[in-house]
């Protein structure tokens, strides 16, 4: 992303926490290839689009993979994407690999008792 080795990266992303990838040279081919680019996101924008996928489409992903979304946003944040364009992300990363991000925000848990009336109470069925 830098053009450069990080020697100690830091990110939230683990999977994608690499200083050195190995296939560097691949990636910008295939960038230079497609017309793309490479870029980078901060943790706060993969934490915005990380919760963006699971409120808004019910994808639990790790941050890893809410990375490319956070890009997607960044990029037409910036007003760099043409209208009606279709784009993929691929989100592979199951959120159970990280689930602390899930739970950082989360409110208390309700508590019901072992009991089908109290269960049906609770999300107001009775």
């Amino acid at each position: 992303v830098r053009g450069h080795v990080v020697e100690k990266p830091e990110t939230i992303a683990t999977a994608i926490r690499i200083g050195n990838p190995a296939s560097w040279k691949q990636a910008e081919a295939a960038r230079d290839d497609s017309g793309g680019l490479i870029d980078m996101v901060t943790d706060a924008e993969i934490l915005a689009a990380y919760h963006y996928l699971a409120s808004k489409e019910a994808v639990f992903v790790e941050p890893a993979s809410a990375a490319s979304v956070a890009g997607l946003i960044k990029m037409r944040d910036a007003g760099k994407l043409d209208a009606g364009l279709k784009i993929v992300c691929t989100v592979t990363g199951n959120g159970l690999k990280d689930p602390q991000w899930a739970l950082q925000d989360a409110p208390e848990p309700i508590v019901v008792p072992v009991d089908a009336t109290a269960a049906a109470r609770a999300i107001g069925l009775v």
